[in-house]
């Protein structure tokens, strides 16, 4: 059974017969429809922390979705489940993936910002400086765009980038 037929609460129940009428009057093909159905099954098993069925829902989204920024955005959510479930690699992979499609998600840009900044910290504790050093400028770099992308984001980010001496005068403006 589908995951949007078997809701249990209020809000995935107002979700689901909200993005049902919203399915029923998009003037978009049977396939793109059948996609979005299997995209929002992704997110409901995500937000219930069933990363599992949300991949293999997103995958079934992503082979039918034909629109480059909605695969974009399946390809962010799939991040999402690697980040959570510690595959940074793979994480880092479809963030890259999802960017190659639509280059203004700065929230991507963030995530491997994030990723590349916490695996440098795990290198300076094992005493890899080398290492550590090149996380942290993968994270400024990636930190820089999106800040770049979104100026009033990031703050955090942002006073890193400065006290670190890591980012450069003109991200801040």
């Amino acid at each position: 059974m589908p995951r949007s037929q078997r809701n249990d609460n209020f809000i995935d129940k107002s979700f689901t017969v909200m993005a049902d009428l919203i399915l029923k009057v998009l003037p978009t093909n049977r396939r793109a429809k059948e996609a979005f159905a299997y995209y929002r099954d992704g997110m409901s098993a995500q937000g219930d922390g069933e990363y599992a069925e949300a991949l293999e829902n997103y995958e079934e989204a992503l082979k039918l979705e034909e629109d480059p920024n909605d695969k974009a955005f399946i390809l962010y959510n799939m991040a999402l489940v690697f980040t959570s479930n510690g595959d940074h690699e793979k994480a880092l992979n479809y963030y890259i993936q999802a960017l190659d499609l639509n280059g203004k998600m700065p929230q991507a840009l963030n995530n491997m910002a994030v990723i590349h900044h916490h695996l440098g910290s795990l290198a300076e504790e094992r005493g890899e400086a080398d290492e550590a050093d090149s996380r942290y400028d993968q994270a400024a770099e990636y930190w820089t765009k999106a800040i770049r992308m979104a100026p009033n984001n990031y703050i955090e980010a942002q006073n890193w980038l400065k006290t670190s001496g890591r980012g450069s005068v003109d991200v801040y403006f």
